[in-house]
């Protein structure tokens, strides 16, 4: 964690903020405190975004999903204010390293400690996909490594697998090193496109 920036919000909602955990596409993630002592992560978007009515309408939709997909293996929502003058979602606070951290600081896993990863992300996919969503950027990044095992985070572009379509046409999302081929040449993203994702982040972890 980082301390404050100049600019930074003091309070997102009910929430005290005590410094920054990160930044993304779509905003920046403080670590806040609520009056009960309580530690979320806080995803505040952009104030050029909030001004969208397309972008608000997929946060609405990562909001839904994240709660749907809510379990052991992630970071479950506990609030949040989509139609705020900032949007913004809190999430419980996984004291964790970052896969990609873990991967630069100890360099390649051990076979044992590669099982148990896949497991562990295995198992989070499946109840992701149990109701009928897709992650659609599952990367190192994206998977916390905790005492209780992994925890897959960020469903930022997450959508229900029904084939509504909430983006724009042709739009392509995900991290091409770890996106599918179907993403990749802008198609539809199924469970299968998760599931090749993570035999990326794995192979990264293995090298």
């Amino acid at each position: 964690m980082r301390g404050p920036e100049p600019g930074d919000p003091t309070r997102i909602g009910p929430y005290t903020v005590l410094g920054r955990l990160g930044a993304g596409g779509m905003g920046v993630v403080f670590l806040g405190r609520s009056a009960g002592g309580r530690t979320v992560a806080v995803k505040l978007v952009r104030p050029e975004l909030a001004g969208d009515q397309g972008f608000r309408a997929r946060f609405r939709h990562e909001v839904r999903a994240a709660r749907a997909a809510s379990s052991a293996f992630t970071a479950p929502v506990v609030d949040a204010d989509p139609d705020g003058p900032v949007p913004w979602l809190a999430t419980a606070f996984v004291p964790g390293v970052g896969l990609d951290e873990a991967v630069r600081l100890v360099g390649a896993f051990p076979e044992h400690v590669l099982r148990i990863l896949a497991a562990g992300v295995a198992e989070e996919l499946r109840a992701i996909h149990a109701v009928g969503l897709t992650h659609r950027d599952l990367k190192p990044s994206n998977v916390l490594l905790a005492l209780d095992g992994p925890h897959v985070i960020d469903f930022g572009i997450a959508r229900a697998a029904d084939g509504s379509v909430i983006t724009a046409e042709g739009a392509i999302f995900g991290t091409p090193a770890y996106m599918s081929p179907e993403q990749a040449l802008g198609r539809t993203a199924t469970p299968a496109s998760d599931v090749f994702s993570l035999g990326a982040t794995l192979v990264h972890a293995a090298s």
